[in-house]
Parts: C-alpha cells; sequence; structure tokens
C-alpha cells in the first residue's frame, strides 16, 4: 500500500512512496507528478516537468526525429493521433 507526506496547504510536493520501492513526487498547486527510485530522483524530474508546464524548455522542430533520435521511437509504430499534444504545438 502507498503513503504519503505531507501538510494540509495546497503549496508544496507531496511524496508518495510506492509499494515498489520508487517514490511519486507531486505538485499539490498543479497536480503535476513524476516518480523515481528516490526522493531526490523524483524531484528532480518533477521540477522538469514543472519548467516544461511553465512554458520553459527547447522547442522540438521536428518531432518525428526526436522520437527517433532521442527516445530511439520509431514513430510510424505509434497509434495515429488527429492533434499532436499541446505542449508539442
Amino acid at each position: 500500500m502507498a503513503s504519503t507526506s505531507r501538510d494540509k496547504t495546497k503549496d508544496g510536493v507531496e511524496f508518495i512512496h510506492e509499494d515498489d520501492g520508487s517514490v511519486t513526487a507531486r505538485d499539490l498547486e498543479t497536480g503535476l507528478a513524476r516518480g523515481g527510485d528516490t526522493r531526490g530522483e523524483a524531484l528532480a524530474q518533477l521540477a522538469e516537468v514543472l519548467k516544461l508546464q511553465d512554458g520553459e524548455g527547447e522547442s522540438i522542430d521536428n518531432p518525428d526525429e526526436f522520437l527517433r533520435e532521442e527516445m530511439e521511437i520509431e514513430p510510424d509504430d505509434l497509434p495515429k493521433q488527429d492533434e499532436l499534444p499541446e505542449f508539442m504545438q
């Protein structure tokens, strides 16, 4: 059973200790969450997500090339979608 640690405010981060030993960090204001093997790793991942949410980060000029080269994913193998997710537009 997962457990959490936080106070009752809407600011800050909630850490959820998962049954598999991993840790999820969830931002209480936005509800965004990321996980990792440790609290530090989960928090670092969450910080990256929050920066992207705030419009920081580099734009991706060629999504197919990015998927192939950076993520090692073949775009043609992915299910077709009518639109790109908002963060990729």
